[in-house]
């Protein structure tokens, strides 16, 4: 049982993951109400949600220096405070640039505060404790895109679409005073190092540049070669950032978790898992919607059993990381992730309702459980002097994974656009795809020993 002010600090956390993540999705069902509001034309509405993935991408990696520096508690509760102050800002935006301007901020307070929060609440944590902190922090936000659409289509109908930022004003003033009032942990590195300005540049603008390749991806009206030409300069850029990172004397992102096989595999694995399990909410509603002919409210309520299944299953994860082991329970979550991904394909308008209900509600526990376990495996064997650095490295994995998951949904449809040439078939074609990614994940997996993890696992009780 982890005691009272850990599990207090890992659900304040969790509150700013789901905020964060949030954010991330629910302005896409409200890019109409945007450009009326804002005189503008839908699509150019795409650079509000664009800015602030950029923005996340780009100074995550900046979290950890920072917080060695300066102390986690600072910075943590620095970041609440831009995230606030940010999203007030963008719910009285009156034109797309300040709006924009204003998602740049909000983005560079997100992406210190999750991945800083982290780093509190597992600084010094026992390693059996590891699963509770991790099922605590980790699935509020795995639930915010599933909901987003149906909170973003309720808000633009029923309200404004200004009440999409203007709720986080109440919800970050609460988390500031939490974190006033948990009196977090602040210990600043005994050795101030300097900060990495090449490495910042480097991994800033490659992994900001992989995002904007992946907004590229998804927008119809992107020309070819710019997209090609962004994605690959992106990559060139993370080549470089790795070969100067591991050379440097203080580099900005330590890699030297990446020796360590469960986080490996974690990292490697885990980033498919979570670009499917981003792709399922921006497909599901798509797919209700332009090839079923539901309501926009009715596609998100059958999506609303991915939080279902998420909910349900989540009490029972840790008793089966404990029953079973990581490596098991991530070959058995992987493999029926990967059913569901084949069931969808086979779905269509002539489905029973309960049927669509039932399968969607299998993904969501197979997703819980599968990115439950990826995030208990990522530090399970992780030393506490390299806690610091595995958090920073996980944080920009997993918000890169996930920035891209909607790319590689539409990167799935035109692929599969181009094979059939039915809207019914795109999809069919593309949860396909979806699942040999799932299963691709799984052959990463197989690769962990037997006993992979088990230091996070209880003993079982005689």
């Amino acid at each position: 049982m982890i005691d009272t002010h850990l599990r207090r600090t890992a659900l304040l956390v969790a509150g700013c993951f789901f905020m964060e993540n949030i954010d991330t999705t629910i302005v896409a069902t409200s890019a109409p109400a945007l450009a009326a509001s804002l005189h503008v034309t839908p699509v150019a509405t795409s650079m509000v949600l664009t800015a602030y993935l950029l923005a996340l991408a780009m100074f995550i990696p900046l979290g950890g220096w920072l917080t060695s520096r300066f102390g986690a508690r600072r910075i943590f509760m620095a970041a609440i405070t831009v995230f606030t102050v940010a999203s007030l800002g963008c719910a009285v935006s009156t034109n797309l640039t300040q709006l924009v301007a204003t998602r740049v901020l909000q983005g560079v307070g997100g992406a210190m505060m999750v991945p800083v929060g982290r780093i509190v609440v597992m600084s010094g944590a026992a390693k059996k404790d590891i699963p509770k902190i991790m099922s605590f922090v980790l699935w509020p936000g795995l639930i915010a895109p599933v909901i987003a659409p149906l909170v973003g289509g309720l808000i633009t109908t029923y309200a404004s679409w200004r009440w999409m930022f203007g709720i986080n004003i109440p919800l970050g003033v609460l988390a500031f005073v939490a974190a006033w009032r948990l009196n977090l942990a602040d210990t600043v590195a005994a050795e101030r190092a300097p900060l990495d300005w090449i490495g910042l540049l480097l991994t800033g603008l490659g992994l900001g540049g992989l995002s904007y390749a992946g907004h590229l991806i998804a927008d119809d009206g992107a020309s070819a070669p710019v997209t090609t030409g962004v994605g690959v300069g992106s990559l060139v850029l993370l080549v470089a950032a790795v070969a100067h990172l591991r050379r440097t004397a203080y580099p900005l992102i330590d890699l030297s978790p990446l020796r360590v096989p469960t986080f490996r595999v974690a990292a490697l694995g885990g980033s498919l898992i979570f670009m499917v399990v981003m792709a399922v909410p921006f497909l599901l509603p798509l797919l209700f919607q332009e090839v079923f002919g539901w309501s926009p409210v009715f596609s998100g309520a059958v999506v609303l059993f991915v939080f279902i299944g998420n909910v349900a299953i989540k009490p029972l994860v840790n008793p089966l990381v404990n029953r079973f082991g990581l490596r098991r329970l991530l070959i058995a979550s992987s493999v029926l992730f990967a059913l569901t991904m084949a069931g969808c394909a086979a779905l269509s308008a002539t489905t029973p309702l309960v049927v669509i209900a039932a399968l969607v509600f299998v993904s969501g526990v197979a997703r819980s459980v599968g990115l439950g376990s990826v995030a208990i495996l990522t530090l399970s064997e992780i030393p506490n002097s390299m806690m610091r650095h595995a958090n920073t490295l996980a944080s920009a994995l997993t918000q890169t994974a996930m920035g891209l998951g909607v790319a590689v949904a539409a990167v799935g449809l035109r692929i599969g656009t181009l094979l059939s040439g039915t809207p019914s078939d795109a999809f069919r074609v593309d949860f396909a795809l979806l699942a040999l990614l799932v299963l691709a994940a799984l052959l990463n997996i197989l690769r962990l020993h037997r006993t992979a993890g088990d230091a996070v696992r209880e003993p079982a009780r005689v």
